[in-house]
């Protein structure tokens, strides 16, 4: 099956009519199907299937059982109105590398798998990666099952619905002990590749990143009644604090996004009790993104006092910075500028992978391919075509390299 028509396939899944965008959350309907169809392309190319005891997805070439194995893939699921590529092009990629080596009759020496992980984006019960964070150990049991979505229905709750056992989740060390090497092909959420004029890059490393959620607690009242001197307003120490993180971050460099919110009571002429805003910041070094927080909070608390509200700062969850193994890092660029003296660019990313997580367990490596316009977690994300098949070729050469000699 090709690249195209297997994109083809997936395409519609999870789509929203309205946005355009995708609704692929954990352990949902579209993900039930999202991961059928990741079961079908295994079984059609005859490869073994194997769901782990933490709901990931594999599809084995060789013995799953062996040693030194190489393994490619992404994820499947999506973040609120996402994009088509995110996840899923590494995916597809795969088993259209696959394909293609199968195509070149070329022997593999080492099993051959690729992989669908869980609730990457954690778009459901507000954490990243669980799928990886668990295999890894990085995510305990007892953490697991206090994630809840917005309904409170629990992270093994929603296995149950879905026909998983939840009692089964836990660290895989002995699975994640048989992988030689893991390499993720993403789309790149940037445009670096774009400005350079490549199709394809390698990454370096992938900056440190966290979620902080600030909680602003005031005194519900009448928004008509009410003076303005008498207001406890947390909505205003909240909006204060979202330019104080457009500034920090501007001032070091970094990133810093407020994209989430609650507000209670919730009602257009009631003044908030309580405004639960959501900071996700990232930057290229961890001295720097101390800054960036550290000066987000100051301000937060300075806005607080002075409008009399009460603030909680919760970290939920922080990932240090990940530099990928420089000795596979080099290899992926010896192999794809072996034919024609090419030197591939490398690249960092202020965006959070699986790879990443497993980066402390397994050699990782990530390939991006060119994204036009770098937008990312949007209907507008976008690779063409031919691009996306350059991606192929390059994840095929890859894995041909690493599991035939």
């Amino acid at each position: 099956m090709s690249f195209r028509s297997m994109w083809a396939e997936l395409l519609p899944v999870g789509r929203s009519s309205a946005s355009g965008g995708y609704r692929r959350f954990a352990w949902t309907g579209a993900d039930a199907d999202c991961r059928a169809w990741f079961k079908d392309q295994a079984e059609t190319r005859g490869l073994t299937y194997e769901l782990d005891r933490n709901g990931n997805q594999w599809a084995w070439l060789g013995d799953p059982a062996g040693q030194d194995a190489v393994v490619t893939g992404s994820h499947l699921d999506s973040v609120p109105d996402g994009g088509a590529f995110d996840g899923p092009l590494g995916v597809v990629s795969s088993f259209a590398a696959l394909d293609e080596l199968r195509a070149r009759g070329v022997r593999f020496t080492k099993p051959v798998a690729v992989v669908n992980f869980g609730d990457e984006e954690g778009a459901r019960f507000g954490l990243a990666c669980v799928g990886s964070r668990l295999a890894a150990g990085q995510l305990t049991v007892e953490q697991a099952h206090r994630l809840t979505d917005a309904d409170g229905v629990t992270l093994p709750q929603a296995m149950e619905r879905a026909g998983y056992d939840p009692a089964t989740i836990g660290p895989d060390p002995e699975r994640l002990a048989r992988i030689g090497a893991f390499v993720e092909l993403h789309v790149e959420q940037g445009r670096a590749l774009d400005l350079s004029g490549d199709r394809v890059g390698i990454a370096s490393a992938i900056w440190p990143h966290g979620r902080w959620r600030f909680d602003f607690r005031g005194e519900a009242n009448h928004a008509g009644t009410t003076r303005l001197v008498d207001r406890r307003d947390p909505m205003l120490s909240y909006a204060e604090t979202v330019l104080a993180a457009r500034r920090e971050a501007e001032l070091a460099g970094a990133v810093a996004t407020f994209g989430k919110i609650s507000v209670e009571p919730n009602g257009v002429n009631a003044i908030p009790s309580l405004v639960r805003g959501w900071l996700d910041s990232r930057a290229a070094d961890q001295p720097t993104l101390d800054t960036v927080v550290t000066g987000v909070e100051k301000a937060a608390r300075e806005y607080a006092e002075a409008h009399g509200i009460e603030l909680d700062v919760v970290r939920e969850s922080f990932t240090p910075v990940v530099e990928f193994e420089h000795a596979l890092r080099d290899e992926l660029a010896r192999i794809l500028g072996k034919e024609a003296d090419l030197t591939v660019p490398v690249l960092g990313t202020g965006a959070g992978h699986d790879a990443g997580i497993l980066s402390g367990t397994v050699p990782t490596a990530m390939l991006f391919v060119r994204n036009p316009t770098g937008v990312s977690h949007s209907p507008a994300e976008h690779a063409a075509e031919d691009d996306c098949v350059a991606g192929v070729t390059a994840l095929a050469d890859v894995l041909e390299g690493l599991a035939c000699r």
